[in-house]
Parts: C-alpha cells; structure tokens; sequence
C-alpha cells in the first residue's frame, strides 16, 4: 500500500492557524477526498477552517485546478466557432440563461451552458425547461457537440466527470454551514466552468435580499476572485454585479418563467429581464470578438426565436405544446390606493417554494405549474382592490403557508423604496 504524502490532520491545523497551504498539498488534499481517504468529517473541519481563516488568492486558484484535475475536461477547439458561457449566482424570477442562450448563438457563437436544478428559493433553469412537453436534459458527449455544431446553445445537465471533487465537497459545505466562504463558492462555480471548456465566461453576480449573497461588498469580492480564477485559467471573463432585492420580472416558478422567456425572444416581456439579458448578450459577444453585435435587432426580428425553437427541439422539445397550468390559484389585492412601495426578493422566492415551484432536498419533485405571476412592481400606481399577484399551486393547503412567506414583504406608500439599479457595476 502506497504511503500517503501528507498527513490531513496537520493540514487541518495549519489552516486552523491561519496558515497557508501549499499547492502540493491542497493538489493531495482534493484528490485523497475525491477517492475516500480522507474522511467527510475531516474535510468538513478543513471547509469550516477556510470558511473562518480565508484563503489566499494563490491557495484558491490551487484549490480550483486541483477540483478540475479531479475530473474530465471538455475543449471545444475543433468546433469551428467561438464560445462564450455564462453564468448566474442565483435568485428569484431568474430565468435570463432561456433567452439569452438562443440570442448569443443566433450571431454564431456556440453557448454550452451546463446547468443545475433548483435547492431552496432559487430556481433551477433545468427545472424551468422540463416544463416544456418532451424536453430532456440529459444528452450524450455526441449530442452535446452536435447540437452545438448545428444549432449553437445547448442548455443540460453536467456530466458527473466533471469536477467530481466539487460535487462531493458542495454536498459537504450545504450540511456543515460552509456555503457562504467565497474562496469554496469561487472554486465551486470555477472548476466546473473552466472544466466545460468555454473560451469566455460572463458571471451575473447577484447581491440584495433574495440573491445567494445578500452584501454587495462580499458580492463584489466573488466577482472580482472568480474573474481572476478565470483569467488565470485562460478564460476571458468579466462580471456583472446584478440587483436582486426585487425578484426579476414578473413570474416567479418554471412553467410561467418560460411563457415569460418567450414574450423576450419574442420582442416583449418585462423591462428589467430584457435589459439584463441584453446586458448580458453583449458582454458574451464582446468577449468572442462581436462587439458590435445588434443584439435589439435579433429580438425584435425573431433571429433569436428561431435559434430557442431549434435549440427546444433538438432536445425533443415541443416549442408550441401548451406549458402546464395549475389546478388552483389564489389572487392577492392591494388593501389601499397608492403606489406599490416595497416587493422583497426573497420572501417571494420562498413563498412560490412553498407552493411547490422548488425543493427542499434534491431528491424532491418540483411542480412545474407551481409559481407566482407579479402584476405590479414598485414604482407601479395602484388602486383598491387590483390584484397585486397571482400564486398557483395544486395543492390548495399550500396557500397559506405561501402567505406567511408573503407577510411584510410588500407595502403600498406614497412613493416607491430606492432599490438601486439592477446593474450596479462591472469587473474585468
């Protein structure tokens, strides 16, 4: 039997006393985890002492390139086209990747985007596009580069081979209260990133009530070490620091998030969803050498409608089979004339949870037809008695635990709260 290099034990110790690891040893420590000999309780000491101690840029970067070697790596060079990923921290109402993938691929540039499912508030986008007749997220390597080659975006579920380290230690952090360190949150979203193969990554890094991290100075801090982990791999990226302290657009949940994705690509839908998923586009396209790219044009023209029907099909989607609908629903009014004052992000995150839009564990069912539809947003006039949103579910009883989510997180005023603008910088 080989003997091992290192001892996790010192390990442990030394960055419980805030030291620093070495590559060697963090390359060791990722790879003995991945294989079982080091134990989920000494890691999960290990996770907690980075969580409290930090990590320095050089140990994160370490950290990221040890969690992709765990695993395969995918590489796009022969496919004939640029590439351009992106990438969302999560939030409330986020559907941008279902317009946005369609829209960068219509000028030519291949988008592979490997998505995940919903845990908690956030939404998953797989889970949005199940709700579309026949669509499946898992594909073949083949598939996968075929559909890139013949249509440009595919949206599926990661290959377990990819940063198999990250998927052992994600599961680690979400039960020992880890989650939150950026140097494990910028390693997690990096290695599998940088596994994928992309050439250029944009990341939307949320910050505000219903966003994974609520402070936009800790959020700002992610962007700028996930920017650097990217740029030392090779891989153009820049972020976006996006508001999430009201949720994004007007539906809440996977079927209705899709009828909304639609009315974009169709030249309509909500103000600030087009605006982020234009931003977006231009910052996917810049970085593949499009930065002229008329990204109004391909909306308004159905440019990108043909690309999503295509990209729906080519995973046995139907594009115009009718999106489920709820067995119930329940409409909630305004109580007084004024304006619509106040609407918090996460409250309605957890309230359409509650209602059956996401799951508690990942092993959960989600209802598709679950969700909520907003009818005004702050800033918005309103009179007695016009709905302020609708909530659907098919299970009645769930209402009302939806309400409580609900109690407090909207008000009518004589003036609307300043939430700020939903893009409140850049870093490259």
């Amino acid at each position: 039997m080989a003997v091992e290099p290192f001892d996790v034990v010192d390990l442990i110790r030394t960055k419980r006393d805030k030291g620093t690891l070495s590559t060697e040893q963090l390359s060791w420590l990722v790879d003995a985890y991945t294989r079982g000999y080091v134990a989920d309780e000494q890691m999960s000491a290990m996770t907690m002492a980075i969580f409290l101690n930090g990590m320095t840029r050089d140990e994160i970067r370490d950290l990221t390139l040890a969690m992709i070697a765990s695993g395969e790596t995918l590489s796009f060079e022969g496919l004939g086209k640029p590439t351009s990923d992106k990438h969302s921290t999560g939030g409330v109402g986020d559907k941008i990747t279902l317009p946005l993938a369609p829209l960068v691929a219509s000028f030519g540039v291949a988008v592979p985007q490997l998505s995940g499912r919903g845990l908690g508030h956030t939404g998953g986008t797989l889970d949005k596009l199940e709700s579309i007749p026949g669509w499946r997220a898992k594909l073949s390597n083949d598939e996968f580069y075929a559909q890139l080659r013949d249509v440009g975006a595919v949206v599926c579920a990661a290959g377990a081979g990819l940063a198999p380290a990250d998927g052992k230690l994600y599961a680690l952090r979400d039960i020992t209260g880890t989650v939150e360190a950026i140097p494990l949150i910028a390693s997690s979203i990096m290695s599998k990133k940088i596994a994928e193969g992309t050439a250029a990554l944009v990341l939307d890094v949320k910050f505000g009530s219903g966003a994974f991290m609520q402070d936009p100075a800790r959020s700002k801090e992610l962007a700028e070490t996930m920017v650097q982990l990217g740029k030392d791999a090779g891989v153009k990226t820049v972020a976006l620091l996006t508001n999430m302290n009201v949720p994004l657009g007007l539906a809440i949940g996977n079927a209705n998030e899709v009828r909304e994705s639609v009315e974009v690509l169709a030249g309509g839908g909500p103000a600030d969803v087009v605006e982020l998923t234009l931003s977006l586009a231009r910052e996917m396209l810049a970085l593949a050498g499009q930065p002229d790219a008329d990204v109004e044009g391909a909306l308004a023209n159905g440019q990108a409608m043909d690309t999503w029907r295509r990209m729906i099909e080519a995973q046995d989607g139907d594009p115009d089979a009718p999106l489920p609908t709820a067995k119930e629903s329940h409409t909630v009014v305004a109580e007084a004339d004024g304006i619509l004052a106040t609407q918090e992000a996460l409250p309605f995150g957890i309230a359409a949870w509650r209602l059956g839009a996401g799951r508690a564990r990942k092993e959960d069912p989600v209802h598709h037809a679950a969700g909520i539809d907003l009818h005004a947003k702050p800033g918005d006039a309103v009179t007695q008695g016009q709905p302020l949103f609708t909530m659907h579910t098919d299970e009645p009883a769930r209402f009302e635990r939806a309400l409580e989510a609900l109690d407090g997180a909207y008000s009518i005023g004589a003036s609307a709260h300043d939430y700020g603008p939903l893009i409140a910088g850049r870093v490259d």
